[in-house]
């Protein structure tokens, strides 16, 4: 896989370190499995052919790609909060999200407190939800794409959407299957 400018891998051993603009990555090869640079590119080599080298070459390709892409791009994720009175707020490393959870006490709302690992970086777009057209917005980005996802995944399971009013917390541009309601059926019943 070719290295892009501005991203510098070096190989010791089975550790590959991966660093560009947007960060610095990290990953240790399985056993069976080597690399090592030629001419701008990385190429990996695998000691047989047996049905599990060949698995473990294809996710250490794959996992030493998205490092390269990471550190020169980076990787990012849109979340959305749907409901009244949800909002999302950034206060240090701690995201604050309220969703409509009553806590202790009668009125009270519950505030999640999300803590935001190092390598992340939350942008609160739209603060506060009004009602279920318009969502509160923020956007997870950093240069680890597990990290990214795993953030974000946290975050939504916090409230998953719901199929009814829709409301809740969802990836940007994710559809969510809407239900119908109960229906009460008018006529008279013999």
């Amino acid at each position: 896989m070719p290295v892009p400018k501005g991203v510098k891998v070096e190989i010791s051993g089975q550790t590959v370190k991966t660093s560009g603009p947007k960060g610095n990555l990290s990953y240790t090869l399985p056993a069976g499995i080597g690399a090592k640079l030629d001419g701008g590119e990385v190429v990996l080599t695998r000691g047989d052919d047996a049905a599990q080298s060949r698995a473990l070459h294809g996710l250490a390709r794959a996992l030493i790609n998205n490092m390269v892409k990471g550190c020169a791009e980076g990787y990012s994720i849109g979340i959305e909060l749907y409901g009244t009175g949800y909002s999302a707020k950034l206060e240090g490393k701690e995201l604050l999200i309220n969703c409509g959870f009553m806590g202790r006490g009668v009125g009270r709302r519950a505030q999640f407190e999300v803590p935001v690992p190092d390598g992340l970086q939350i942008k609160v777009d739209v603060p506060v939800a009004r009602g279920n057209t318009e969502p509160a917005k923020l956007t997870v980005s950093g240069a680890d794409k597990q990290l990214v996802g795993q953030f974000a995944a946290e975050v939504r399971k916090i409230r998953k959407p719901e199929p009814y009013l829709g409301k809740g917390i969802r990836y940007a541009g994710e559809h969510i299957k809407r239900k119908a309601g109960k229906v009460f059926a008018g006529g008279g019943g013999g």
